[in-house]
């Protein structure tokens, strides 16, 4: 039997000592906030999108960063498997649109308990209130842990979960990426993920609440696609948010230049340029003596209207027996590409995760053991992995927390 230090209560450091528990070792849960799991209460908006409950080569398809470092993270420890074990700790689960599991009763908190339940079943000791200040080690193998009052607790493993910089109210404040760097650890930079855009036109403070469904977003860099995805999108006084936006913001840092960022928008993506073009040209003809304006509202909500109408260059006065088909044409690329320069991203406030992270290649995949310090083990958000939205995430900490605290020796 080991000594095992857990530092961090989020998903991935619970998971880890319910683990480390059952291979029988005595493990110590250390979480500087009065609770555990705090980041947890506020996912999918207090619901908790626990998981998704996809084939588990769809969880693959859904990580942004470094997926095949978690082939042996989700194998032994499936999403199946995440949804068995809270339903045998009192939690029942349910299935929404897009495979994505909820407790049924909506509440986060049944989560955490379900969590806590087994914590203490498993005899897991839980210290909240207490920051770890530094890992300790010696000729490349941990000893324990310095708490912030200096007092010292021997280990002989120590499992990092302190989570990313997203959030900062729940704690988030990237100790661990220092502690990891103290032991020769890399980390990659951080940024925000799953988060709201911001848009440099003027005119996308106008649509400040308008929600879009059934629409086409691509985001660009120069004229290389970097995303694509079709659902909903919403205005914001800044720029633009909704799931389309926050899926897309994942894929921001893949470029180099942030200048040559922006996103098109297909208002219309049921229609091809033909046919949209043809149901144009059918309202235009069954109105040839009114104003523009008063004809386009048709293709449009209410509140987009004016700025198609701008962005089109048609002066909405005109008669539409008037409209030439240069102008038509403007009309028909500008529903089909809204075009929009991204100035850059919310900041960590907003962010639902972090990318980036401790990097991949110095942890080894099957146990989720630091390469450089022998005992030390890393899970969940801290490590440069991320996924979509739909409960991927907190798979990516389920798992590896789950095979960080099955993986320590003795």
């Amino acid at each position: 039997m080991s000594n095992v230090v857990v530092v961090g209560g989020g998903a991935a450091g619970m998971m880890a000592a319910i683990a480390a528990a059952e291979q029988g070792h005595c493990v110590t849960l250390m979480e500087q906030n009065e609770k555990l799991g705090k980041k947890i209460y506020i996912t999918g908006k207090g619901r908790c999108n626990v998981t998704n409950a996809c084939e588990t080569d769809k969880l693959f398809e859904n990580i942004v960063s470094n997926p095949k470092f978690l082939y042996s993270a989700f194998y032994d420890y499936t999403n199946v498997q995440v949804m068995d074990m809270l339903k045998e700790a009192g939690c029942s689960l349910k299935i929404e649109r897009g495979e994505r599991v909820f407790p049924v009763s909506d509440h986060a908190s049944d989560i955490i308990a379900a969590l806590e339940r087994t914590l203490k079943q498993k005899g897991v000791i839980i210290r909240l209130g207490t920051v770890v200040k530094d890992i300790l080690a010696e000729n490349d193998h941990v000893t324990g842990v310095k708490l912030k009052n200096n007092q010292k607790v021997d280990a002989d493993a120590v499992v990092i979960a302190t989570g990313g910089l997203s959030y900062p109210t729940t704690g988030a404040t990237g100790d661990g990426y220092r502690m990891a760097e103290a032991l020769g650890h890399t980390v990659k930079e951080c940024i925000p993920a799953l988060v709201p855009m911001e848009i440099a036109e003027e005119w996308c403070k106008d649509l400040q609440g308008l929600s879009l469904k059934n629409v086409t977003l691509t985001m660009l860099c120069g004229k290389k696609q970097i995303y694509q995805g079709f659902g909903e999108m919403l205005f914001t006084h800044f720029g633009i948010s909704g799931p389309l936006v926050l899926s897309a913001s994942s894929y921001y840092g893949r470029c180099k230049d942030k200048s040559q960022v922006s996103v098109t928008v297909d208002l219309k993506p049921a229609l091809s340029e033909e046919q949209l073009d043809k149901r144009i040209l059918r309202d235009f003809e069954q109105n040839l003596n009114k104003q523009f304006k008063n004809v386009i509202g048709s293709l449009y909500p209410a509140k987009l209207t004016p700025v198609m109408i701008e962005l089109s260059g048609i002066d909405g006065d005109k008669k539409i027996h008037e409209i030439t088909k240069e102008e038509r044409k403007r009309l028909l690329a500008v529903t089909k590409q809204l075009t929009m320069k991204v100035s850059g991203l919310r900041d960590f406030h907003e962010a639902i995760i972090t990318q980036g992270g401790i990097h991949v290649k110095e942890i080894n995949p099957s146990t989720m053991e630091s390469k450089l310090v022998n005992g030390l083990y890393f899970a969940g958000e801290i490590l440069d992995l991320d996924a979509l939205t739909g409960g991927f995430n907190l798979q990516i900490a389920w798992s590896t927390g789950h095979l960080a605290g099955s993986s320590i020796d003795g």
